[in-house]
């Protein structure tokens, strides 16, 4: 949990996005293909080809909302 964060929104990006982009490749996505300003205060969820999500994930997600 990142203290003092304050979650405007989630998104959760639907596809699969290589993840070899890291933060700068992730960033132009946000910006260009989904319109919104990285650093807005919102969280955007990205998944690569390997899909697996378990409860403790989701459980550090819950603590940022």
């Amino acid at each position: 949990m990142i203290n003092g964060l304050s979650v405007n929104y989630v998104y959760l990006a639907t596809g699969v996005t290589d993840m070899r982009k890291s933060i700068n490749g992730l960033s132009l996505i946000v910006s260009e293909q989904f319109g919104h300003d990285p650093f807005n205060g919102s969280v955007f969820v990205f998944c690569n080809r390997s899909v697996s999500v378990d409860s403790s994930h989701l459980d550090k997600l819950r603590h940022l909302l």
